[in-house]
């Protein structure tokens, strides 16, 4: 395998993989969704919303505190 040169953001987020590992932990336990098998394609998108808005609705969550800084050109 070649080395290849990483994205500055890749390199990033591979930083904060436990945070990401914890918000994924926090989904499948808090919010409940969990990989079950669905009768229908709306019960299992109705599973996934609902855990999400369960997600937002709580009072403290991890965040990876990233900054995106855009360049002004002048000219």
């Amino acid at each position: 395998m070649k080395n290849v040169l990483m994205p500055v953001v890749d390199k990033i987020l591979l930083r904060k993989r436990a945070l990401i590992e914890t918000v994924n932990d926090q989904l499948k336990n808090i919010s409940l969704i969990e990989h079950t098998r669905h009768r229908s394609v709306i019960n299992f998108m109705v599973n996934i919303v609902d855990g999400l808005i369960a997600y937002t609705w709580q009072p403290k969550k991890p965040s990876l505190n990233l900054v995106l800084h855009q360049r002004c050109i002048d000219g």
